[in-house]
Formats: structure tokens, sequence, C-alpha cells
């Protein structure tokens, strides 16, 4: 005899205001664009899709990598690709942790079976190009540089352009973690040297969860076709995934892509080149500041030094006295309002408040300070 069925009803989600670390607010034109028929994952027009999304993919980046697409995961498999594609058993590895995902990106070295050199920075402040160099001449045996553009547990901001160029000096390859950049601040891929990077579709790319952008420069390339063992990942070689993603009338099966997502995050880029990115950028700058002037009149000060701010993920320092997790509960019950909660060194004594992508709107960010005046005043 078979069990009797669950007696559940259909799934009807509260309607929220999301200003976490992501994932963000996401416009209705992304989420009809998901609800299109799905179609076979090797359907000749589905294909026709997949080489649009490559096409703005590589806009976005700022780069002509043919090697560029979305992995079929979110951020953390686009950083696993990135570290398993490139890193050797034995590879020394300078990685910059200046917060959580810095950490990350050490741990997937580790799991790569090479050696991850750390240049370690204090939570909330950028990589220090210094350390990076006298890193790389301490270990001349390094060949790879990894680090954490807009490091989502700070909100802090490094200098692509100066640590890819020191590098670059040191004959290493660079991999840059981009997921909460992409789209808010220049990514600049190609100028600024950068050989892999990886990024997600759920923060300034105003789509849902679930896909992770990566680029793979020439160098790159040129590495990966040189290694002397297998990629640990078979899900995640790029040898294999890419019989599925070259196109030109050649792609193969590799894994059921997942449809609706992709035409989510095609339908979101198209609605970023439709803006550009340099309005993109300005307007995350302005969102940014309307906040900081609002939570000024609260008292509320940030973690980040201002030339390092990231515009887009905001860490603010819980004034003294105030419930944290008390505060995060009110105002998703009473206003609908998502914020998020500092981890690691910074948990309970930070904020973390988004301003990304669709999200990053003047009726947001009023809704945001207004919201925590009240919390604060009870």
């Amino acid at each position: 005899m078979s069990l009797a069925a669950p007696k559940l009803t259909s799934f009807r989600p509260p309607r929220r205001v999301l200003m976490g670390p992501g994932p963000s607010d996401v416009p209705a034109r992304v989420l009809q664009a998901m609800a299109q028929p799905t179609v076979g994952h090797l359907d000749p027009e589905f294909g026709r899709m997949m080489e649009e999304t490559k096409t703005l993919l590589r806009w976005a980046f700022q780069t002509q990598n043919a090697l560029t697409f979305p992995v079929s995961a979110p951020g953390s498999v686009g950083m696993e690709t990135c570290v398993v594609n490139l890193v050797e058993p034995g590879d020394t590895v300078i990685v910059c942790v200046n917060g959580v995902f810095g950490g990350r990106l050490a741990e997937n070295v580790r799991r790569a079976g090479g050696t991850p050199v750390l240049v370690e920075d204090a939570w909330g402040a950028p990589v220090d190009p210094e350390k990076v160099d006298a890193a790389f001449r301490a270990h001349p045996e390094a060949r790879l540089l990894a680090f954490v553009h807009a490091e989502t547990s700070t909100g802090a901001m490094s200098d692509a352009a100066t640590l890819a160029k020191i590098a670059r000096s040191h004959d290493a390859l660079v991999i840059m973690d981009c997921v909460t950049s992409l789209g808010g601040v220049p990514v600049l891929i190609d100028e600024w040297g950068i050989d892999a990077a990886y990024s997600g579709s759920q923060k300034c790319l105003s789509s849902t969860p679930g896909l992770s952008p990566v680029t793979f420069g020439e160098r790159a390339v040129a590495k990966l076709k040189a290694r002397k063992t297998p990629v640990q990942s078979w899900f995640q070689d790029l040898n294999l995934v890419l019989g599925y993603w070259s196109g030109e009338g050649r792609r193969t099966y590799h894994h059921t892509a997942p449809v609706n997502p992709l035409y989510g995050l095609h339908e979101s880029l198209i609605a970023l080149a439709e803006e550009g990115l340099e309005a993109s950028w300005a307007r995350h700058r302005a969102m940014h500041e309307r906040l900081r002037d609002g939570l000024e009149t609260l008292g509320i000060g940030f973690v980040v030094e201002p030339a390092a701010r990231l515009p887009q993920l905001n860490a603010v320092k819980i004034p003294e006295g105030v419930d944290d997790a008390g505060v995060r509960t009110r105002l998703l019950a009473d206003f609908g309002l998502e914020i998020g909660a500092g981890l690691g060194a910074l948990a309970g004594k930070v904020w973390r408040i988004g301003v990304m992508g669709y999200g990053a709107r003047a009726e947001n960010i009023n809704l945001c300070v207004a919201a925590l005046r009240a919390c604060l005043k009870a």
C-alpha cells in the first residue's frame, strides 16, 4: 500500500523588499521571462538565446573572452569552477583574505590540492597591494593570485587593477571574485588584465539565484590545456562543459541546463544593456549616498572607510544596546523588509544593507530608513 499523499497547498511566497546581501529584488519582466514555456536544452532556439547570453555577458564583464558563459549553479560553484580548473595539486596560490569569501577561496585552493599563501587584512579594509607584492617576493613559485573584488561580508572594495598588475609583474594568473560587483561598479576584465572571474545572477544583475557567470581569458585557457592532472570535478571540468556551450552547431549534451532561469538571466542582461553600464554604476552610487544620508540621521555609521566603500553592499554598525536579531525580525514582520546580519568576525556587530540591481531605487531606500527609525525608537 502506498503512503497517503500529504495534504498541502501550493506555496504562495510573501512579498518582500530584499535589501540584504542577496538575493536582490527581481523585476516583473524577469519573472515573466522565466514563466515562458520550457524548451529542450538542445533546442536550436534555446541555443540562439545561449549565444545572445554569452554576448551580453562579455559586454557586462567588459571582455572579449570567447570563454564566457553562465555556470549552471550559484556563485559558490563559479568560484569552484575557476579554482578547480586553474589549480593543480602542489600549486602555490596567493590568496587575499579580508572577509568570509576570501576565506572560502583559500579553502577551495586547499581542496584542489594547492597550497594557499594567505595575505590577510582586517575585515572592513581593502586588500593591501604591498602585502600582495611581498607575498609574491617571498613565494616566487606562486603562479596564481586569487582575491575578492567586492567582499560581501564587509562591503569593502579592493583595487582590482593594481592587484592584477602586481600579479602580472610576477608572471602569475589572476582569479577575481566579482559576485557582488558585476553590474553595480566598474568591472573591467580586459583593461585590468583579469584571467578568470566569476559572478552571480542574484545581485546587481537583478535575476534569480542559481547561475554564475564566468569568464576565462587566453592565459587561463592555456593553463587549463597544459594541466598534468585531470580537473577534480567532472561537472565543472571546462574541457567537458564547453562541448555544450561552444555553439556553432556543434552543441553536445553535458548536463540539463536550467532553461527557465537562463531565460531570466538573459532578460536581466537585456535590461542592463538598455540602461547602460555607466548609468547603472551611477544609479548604485546615488542610491548608496541616499542611504548613507538617511542612516546618518539615525546615528548609524559604516564599517568601511569612504574610499573603499562598496555602494551596493553597506555594512553598518549596530547602535550600542540595540537587539540585532530583534530589529531584523521586526523589519521583516512589520515592514516586509529584509536586511542581512553580520558574518564571521562581524556577527552581531553589523547589519548588511544591500542596494543592488533593481532594488537600488529611491522607494526602497526611503522604506529602509523609515523602518529602521521606527524600530530604533521602539
